[in-house]
């Protein structure tokens, strides 16, 4: 086990925050948590039974009755205690972060600044959070339409952003009024519980923050079917999020899915080529390229396809590749030997259906689940490259003629999460802005997230916002109120 060194001890904790109490478990009931980058255990935090998920709800339940009665100035005084403390603890929540992530130190900081920054937006939008009186054809009426939180959330998060898509979801959640219990990823559940130990520091009352670990498919089943739960957000594959809505209709809960991605970035050839190079690194190889948003498809015109190419291998031969931990690095080890290995058949696949390995070698040659760099073009429609989500810092390159083709085979795809394109031409930004099919688009940009914008999909990519003041009515429900004087 790697030792891990904290200025802030508190911060590491194997236990789950059920109810404002710590509780922990002995013998097998645990899940063994590894360092990606080497293969290191790095602790174990419990596997909870079925009635400690349905006590997590309940006093999630009680929580929620004491925290919709806060005023939204106290609401937004302890979100904004939390984001303090996130923001006074960053090396140590970045640190943990490296040890079960396996992202580079300075992306793990970045993570930190990203993730207590939907804290500090919501804790500014819990103040904000107005009803509207609308004018009546009577006089004698008062027509009143007043938001009020839905009440206990869940909110099920994974392992490639440990911080961020939890506080993207639960900022929103407490700023509405809402208590709520979050499942992160058995993979890197330590960030999630040191984001329970500095809520409780905040000031956030037992019951309106909640961490759990354990069984994913069990506790994923028990607060679908749980009546105590009116909204339930889910950021992961679109199998399970289909499993999750069909879990979810018995008790027609509120949902929000943040669901795969088939995110296309196109090159037109009046595009400035050094600037989308720098859009593809930015957002193609960050946490290395297991991202949600990250290009999946690279769509670059012919007259300048050779010439981008060349930029883009020049400056993937400059990305320093090891462990998070050591200086400089840029390209980190992949979750696991399975990531190592989809991307492995992507390459293979591409390779036997006439694709050209332009840069790299065949994944899984390195140690550690690490991945260079790989450029493939000549890519097909028929290869899975291009059907499936790779999650990895593979580049698939196929090219266009006219703007026409670029948007039909970008738009070629069931998801509709991000696409990306770049061009100088402002009559052509207009019009491929509003013809490509996705929730976000990214134009001259490659790092399109933010906590004042509205983050999710359309189609197969899921249903639902994040972030913004649209996020916050995820949390929200309407009351009419229609009043005769």
């Amino acid at each position: 086990m790697r030792k891990i060194n904290l200025k802030n001890p508190t911060l590491w904790t194997d236990k789950c925050l059920l109810s404002g109490r710590w509780v922990g478990v002995s013998g097998e009931n645990t899940i063994i948590v590894h360092n990606p980058a080497t293969g290191d255990v790095v602790g174990s935090v419990p596997s909870l039974e079925p009635e400690q998920v349905e006590a997590a709800l309940i006093g999630a339940q009680a929580g929620f009755e004491d925290w919709r009665l806060r005023s939204p100035d106290e609401r937004s005084s302890i979100l904004r205690r939390w984001y303090d403390l996130m923001l006074a603890n960053k090396e140590d929540l970045a640190t943990i972060m490296t040890l079960e992530q396996g992202k580079p130190l300075a992306e793990a900081r970045a993570e930190v600044d990203y993730a207590a920054s939907f804290v500090a937006w919501f804790s500014e939008e819990a103040r904000r959070c107005h009803g509207e009186v609308i004018p009546a054809q009577r006089q004698h009426q008062q027509l009143l339409a007043v938001p009020e939180p839905v009440g206990v959330s869940v909110a099920i998060t994974p392992w490639n952003f440990p911080a961020a898509m939890i506080t993207r979801k639960a900022g929103a959640a407490l700023a509405a009024g809402c208590s709520m219990v979050v499942k992160p990823s058995g993979l890197t559940p330590f960030s999630a519980l040191a984001l329970g130990v500095l809520a409780q520091q905040a000031g956030v009352p037992s019951g309106v923050f909640s961490v759990i670990t354990g069984d994913s498919s069990m506790i994923g089943e028990a607060v679908a079917g749980s009546p105590l739960v009116k909204k339930l957000s889910f950021t992961g594959s679109t199998g399970v999020g289909r499993k999750l809505m069909a879990q979810c209709s018995a008790n027609l809960q509120k949902l929000s899915l943040e669901l795969g991605g088939n995110a296309p970035f196109i090159v037109f050839d009046d595009a400035d080529l050094q600037k989308a190079v720098e859009g593809a690194i930015a957002s193609k190889f960050r946490n290395a390229g297991q991202t949600c948003i990250c290009p999946n498809r690279f769509l670059i015109q012919s007259g300048v396809h050779n010439k981008f190419a060349d930029l883009l291998s020049e400056a993937l031969n400059r990305l320093k590749i090891g462990d998070g931990f050591a200086e400089g690095v840029q390209l980190c080890s992949l979750i696991n030997d399975n990531a190592v290995a989809k991307v492995r058949q992507h390459f293979d696949d591409a390779l036997q259906k006439g694709g050209q390995c332009v840069l790299g070698e065949r994944p899984g040659c390195l140690a550690d689940n690490r991945v260079a760099p790989v450029i493939v073009t000549g890519i097909s429609t028929d290869m899975k490259c291009w059907q499936e989500e790779t999650f990895g810092p593979f580049v698939a390159i196929k090219t266009f003629d006219s703007e026409a083709e670029a948007i039909e085979l970008a738009n070629n795809t069931a998801y509709g999460l991000a696409s990306y394109f770049y061009s100088t031409d402002a009559s052509r930004v207009l019009r491929v802005s509003k013809a490509l099919r996705a929730g976000m688009v990214g134009v001259n940009e490659g790092a399109i997230s933010n906590a004042m914008a509205p983050f999710g999909g359309i189609g197969h990519s899921g249903f639902g916002r994040e972030g913004g003041r649209q996020g916050i009515a995820e949390y929200q429900a309407i009351k009419y109120i229609c009043h005769s004087q």
